[in-house]
């Protein structure tokens, strides 16, 4: 798939996010890489066998005090392991949306845990 056309799936995937979070999302920059580096890989401890589709890096909301003057935070998405992954499009679509959704329940101080049970709760309606 062209990157460009990856990027309209990730704006999709950006635009099913309710306007309620979309309006409070302040100093975020989404990307969009083929692959993560090793160094990202090593950070998490991702092994061999296994696939990153999105990070994110920055200091969460809930973290935030005296909050000014820092670089944007990054939520990284990565064509590559979800195109491997997919075998379709629509299966493309689905695991960018759900993905950019997961990054940015980290911007807003979910860990890991928390956003698999949000996760699991949408997924049940």
């Amino acid at each position: 798939m062209k990157i460009e056309h990856f990027e309209k799936l990730v704006k999709g995937g950006i635009g099913a996010i309710p306007k309620k979070f979309l309006e409070k999302l302040n100093n975020v920059d989404i990307v969009i890489e083929e692959e993560p580096t090793q160094t990202q890989l090593k950070k998490l401890n991702i092994g061999s066998g296994y696939s990153l589709f999105g990070l994110y890096e920055g200091i969460p909301k809930t973290e935030r005090w005296g909050y000014g003057q820092v670089l944007p935070d990054k939520i990284t998405i990565f064509k590559n392991p979800i195109e491997k992954l997919a075998q379709s499009e629509e299966e493309i679509r689905k695991i960018v949306k759900d993905t950019v959704w997961h990054e940015i329940a980290h911007h807003f101080g979910m860990d890991e845990k928390k956003v698999k049970e949000a996760e699991s709760r949408r997924r049940s309606f």
